[in-house]
């Protein structure tokens, strides 16, 4: 295989008209492994390796002191809990998540002391959320070694899901998933990580050794080696993701040197929209040149529950990014933001006081990049382009 995910077929038809759209749908990190692994139908090895915790199992006690009992042998839906009615109206074209776990039985733990892994036979759990492209590029997916990574490879690909940012080779690595949409075009999603999140040096593919695409620094060089690949590889009318995972897992700062990088991945390398992730809260949102940027998305779904640390930022609250753009030219249309809280392993619709608290933190952080965050009556946030935040909100 020459790509890091399943061949498809090259888009036919005449390239989309200027007026047609397109909805997706987008996670930061998704983590399925440790605990969670351990409710599924398909229950992997518990044993740890962490300082203080041996057994998957102690974090389902742990999240089950914080919030009540979890289900054992839930079924592979139950984690996405009321996301998936919500995605069903939304109807996304295209379904995309960071997925933080080497899906592997593998016991060849790494010894960086947090591991994640989830049974191969729970992989039905991501394509019961109907998931198309799980990106890789981060700290956790070689977390059992390189045959782990392969085995998730694997794994996924005969489940159907794409994967993007980690390969049997270097030249896999750098392929995007290439996801046709329903006008007739394609969207290619881009991913690779920088050591600012965590990924080890020795995590990088290499000509024939399998790992991620992982970026050495965030320079003018390395923009113009992606814009090198993307050139090679796109076709009128279709749409660039560059999914990226870096900086750290908390705080609200974005780096010069990240800013200039995102910019530099529209200006530069052409990408239509920017998926930033690695923080276990979301981060700052940044409309330029009509291009939306997300610097962090945020924990969506994990099994810290019970532990404590961190808890002004609300790692608890999760939010599905909903971005719809226009099909000719990537330029954002709207944003709608659905909010979600992170309780027994499931996404459940935010409270009101919850909600409130994810607009007010997430507006006051955007406004430095002049974007305005609304809260709508529905509950979900949403992002006007040609809005700043100087703007009064809308009747």
């Amino acid at each position: 295989m020459s790509g890091s995910s399943p061949p498809v077929p090259p888009a036919t038809g005449t390239p989309p008209g200027r007026d047609a759209s397109v909805q997706l749908f987008l996670s930061g990190d998704v983590m399925l492994g440790r605990g969670i692994d351990q409710i599924l139908p398909h229950p992997g090895d518990p044993l740890l390796h962490e300082r203080f915790i041996r057994s998957a199992t102690d974090y389902v006690r742990l999240a089950e002191a914080a919030n009540g009992p979890i289900p054992r042998l839930a079924a592979f839906d139950y984690v996405w809990g009321e996301t998936l009615p919500a995605l069903a109206r939304a109807s996304p074209a295209a379904r995309i998540i960071n997925l933080e776990t080497s899906v592997t039985r593998s016991a060849a733990f790494v010894p960086k002391g947090i591991n994640y892994r989830m049974n191969p036979d729970n992989v039905a759990c991501l394509t019961a959320a109907a998931i198309d492209c799980c990106v890789l590029a981060n700290n956790h997916v070689l977390d059992f070694g390189r045959d782990g990574l392969l085995e998730t490879l694997g794994t996924l690909h005969r489940a159907g899901i794409k994967t993007a940012g980690a390969g049997r080779t270097l030249a896999e690595a750098r392929q995007p998933a290439i996801i046709g949409l329903p006008q007739g075009g394609r969207l290619l999603v881009f991913a690779f990580g920088h050591p600012s999140s965590g990924i080890p040096a020795g995590s990088a593919a290499q000509a024939d050794v399998p790992g991620i695409d992982l970026l050495e620094n965030l320079s003018d060089r390395a923009l113009a080696a992606l814009a090198d690949r993307v050139s090679a590889l796109r076709r009128q009318g279709d749409l660039l993701i560059a999914s990226i995972h870096w900086s750290g897992n908390w705080g609200y700062a974005v780096s010069v040197a990240e800013r200039h990088f995102a910019h530099g991945l529209i200006d530069i390398a052409g990408f239509d929209l920017v998926h930033g992730h690695s923080s276990h809260h979301p981060k700052p949102i940044e409309l330029y040149r009509d291009r939306l940027i997300l610097y962090g998305c945020g924990d969506f779904l994990n099994d810290y529950e019970g532990i404590s640390g961190y808890e002004e930022y609300r790692g608890d609250l999760a939010l599905a990014y909903l971005p719809r753009l226009r099909a000719a030219t990537g330029r954002l249309l709207g944003l709608r933001l659905i909010p979600f809280r992170i309780a027994r392993f499931r996404l459940h619709c935010a409270a009101p006081a919850d909600t409130r608290w994810l607009q007010q933190r997430l507006a006051a952080e955007s406004r430095r990049f002049g974007l305005a965050i609304t809260l709508e009556p529905d509950g979900s946030l949403e992002v006007y382009p040609g809005r700043t935040a100087s703007d009064p909100a809308p009747p």
